[in-house]
C-alpha cells in the first residue's frame, strides 16, 4: 500500500532519476530504446512527460491495489486521425527543436503549450532523459520530465493536429488488466511492443508505439511496474460496437 503522500514521493523519484541522468550516472537509461539505429539527417526533437495530481477523476483502482497513488497522472494527447504521420496514435506533447528554442526543454514546453494549452509557468522541469533515436521519422528525441506544480486547463488547441487531450491516471496504466502488447506482422517478421489501455467507453484509448515503449521503460526504471502478461495481444483496431 502506497504512503499517503505518494504523489510527492513520485515527484521525488522522478527528480532523482532526472538528476542521475544529468550527472551521467544512469548511462544505460532506456536500454534498447537508446541503442536504436540513427538515421542519416536525423533532427533533434523533444517530448514532455508531464506528471502531476489529477484535478478530479482519480484512477479506477483502489489505493490498496495500485503501486502509486490514485491521484498521480500523466498528460497525453491523441493525434488527429487525418494526419499523415501516426494518425490517431496517443502521444506525449512534443515536436522538433526549433532554432529559437531554448534547447530540448524549451521545445518540449513550447510544443506542450501549442498542442494542449498547458501553462508552462506551472510546470517544474525536473530534467531531460537520454536521447532516443527514431530512424523511421529521422528524429533524435529527448524526453523531458516535468512535474505539474500548478495545473492549468488543457484542451485540444488545433483539431487538425489533435483529437483529444487528457490526463491519464498512472495507476490505471500500471494495472496489469490494462496491459498487453501490440503485434505487427509482415514480410515474415513480427514486431511486439508494450501497450496500455486507458479510459472507458468512447473516451478509451490504446497507448502503443513509441509512447508506450517510453512509458514501459520509465515505469521499469522507477520500480513502478507490476507483473503483467506480455503474451496478451491488444488489437490495434477497436473492437466492433
Amino acid at each position: 500500500m502506497p504512503a499517503p503522500d505518494a504523489p510527492l514521493t513520485a515527484r521525488a523519484q522522478l527528480a532523482a532519476l532526472a538528476t542521475a541522468v544529468g550527472d551521467g550516472v544512469s548511462s544505460s537509461g532506456f536500454g534498447k530504446l537508446v541503442g536504436l539505429p540513427v538515421a542519416p539527417g536525423s533532427r533533434p526533437a523533444a517530448v514532455l512527460i508531464l506528471f502531476g495530481v489529477l484535478d478530479g477523476l482519480p484512477a479506477e483502482r483502489s489505493d490498496h491495489d495500485a503501486a502509486v497513488s490514485r491521484d498521480l497522472d500523466v498528460l497525453l494527447l491523441a493525434r488527429a486521425a487525418t494526419l499523415r504521420s501516426h494518425p490517431g496514435q496517443v502521444a506525449f506533447p512534443g515536436g522538433r527543436v526549433d532554432a529559437d528554442d531554448a534547447g530540448a526543454v524549451g521545445a518540449a514546453l513550447r510544443e506542450a503549450r501549442e498542442e494542449t494549452g498547458v501553462d508552462p509557468a506551472g510546470i517544474e522541469v525536473l530534467g531531460a532523459l537520454e536521447i532516443i533515436p527514431l530512424a523511421y521519422s529521422r528524429h533524435l528525441v529527448t524526453p523531458v520530465l516535468g512535474w505539474w506544480r500548478h495545473p492549468s486547463p488543457v484542451h485540444v488547441v488545433d483539431e487538425a493536429e489533435s483529437a483529444d487531450v487528457f490526463r491519464a491516471p498512472v495507476a490505471d496504466l500500471l494495472d496489469p488488466a490494462n496491459r498487453g502488447v501490440t503485434v505487427m506482422r509482415g514480410e515474415g517478421r513480427e514486431l511486439r511492443s508494450p501497450a496500455f489501455h486507458v479510459g472507458q467507453g468512447p473516451e478509451a484509448h490504446l497507448v502503443w508505439g513509441f509512447t508506450a515503449m517510453v512509458l514501459d521503460a520509465l515505469f521499469d526504471r522507477l520500480g513502478w511496474t507490476e507483473p503483467w502478461d506480455a503474451t496478451r495481444e491488444l488489437p490495434l483496431a477497436p473492437p466492433p460496437a
